[in-house]
């Protein structure tokens, strides 16, 4: 019996050792900070928790769906602007094992997502955002359009290029092809989170970790 090519297959860590060093590094810098600390005991808010909780799905489209071309949405960014990189990063870890069995991966191609869906945009936006908060001024809608919006596109487009230079090509499509969707689709992960961080900002600034209106609402 001839084994079917599996056209969903886009996450073949070509470097696996280049993944596990990021997750390992990712992991050892964020379990020293404790970050669990920030929530007193209590559970992250529940947005978080539902957000956390459909990442799997989100990180898992393209299998569950048999087309290569429909690339999976990261989620990563908002879920670091709503709990902090440090908790964030920790959460990514189940995240990850629990995309491992909705889409039918290997190990290895479980760590890929983990790293270029989550661990490499949440700290790209972050290193981002944090240069906005340095140099731009701190108002309102530098932190909804700047960080909720442009600092997810630039973090997700360019995760999902280094991703596409350093993994296999799903069979039937060009990189090209790969770039193009990764592009396309990082335009849509920016829409979701700035929609979502405008309203948490309008109505629920304390579900946000990285906001605080000392910082960005102006003084009178």
């Amino acid at each position: 019996m001839r084994e079917r090519p599996d056209h969903g297959r886009s996450y073949d860590a070509a470097m696996p050792w280049l993944d596990v060093l990021l997750a390992l590094t990712a992991v050892g810098v964020a379990l020293p900070l404790r970050p669990w600390r920030a929530l007193a005991g209590s559970a992250p808010p529940w947005p978080a928790l539902v957000w956390w909780l459909l990442m799997p799905v989100l990180w898992s489209a393209d299998r569950l769906s048999a087309i290569p071309v429909l690339q999976p949405l990261a989620g990563s960014c908002l879920l670091m602007m709503m709990l902090g990189w440090p908790l964030a990063v920790l959460l990514l870890v189940p995240v990850a094992a629990a995309t491992l069995l909705i889409g039918g991966l290997t190990p290895l191609e479980a760590l890929g997502r983990g790293v270029w869906l989550g661990i490499v945009p949440a700290t790209l936006a972050m290193l981002v955002g944090a240069g906005m908060r340095r140099w731009l001024p701190h108002h309102l809608f530098i932190y909804i359009l700047g960080r909720g919006f442009f600092a997810t596109a630039v973090a997700v487009a360019a995760a999902g290029t280094l991703a596409a230079g350093l993994q296999a090509v799903p069979v039937g499509l060009s990189r090209q092809d790969l770039l193009l969707a990764r592009w396309l689709f990082a335009w849509g992960d920016a829409f979701i989170t700035g929609m979502l961080v405008a309203i948490f900002v309008a109505f629920r600034p304390e579900w946000l970790a990285t906001y605080a209106d000392r910082i960005y609402l102006p003084r009178g």
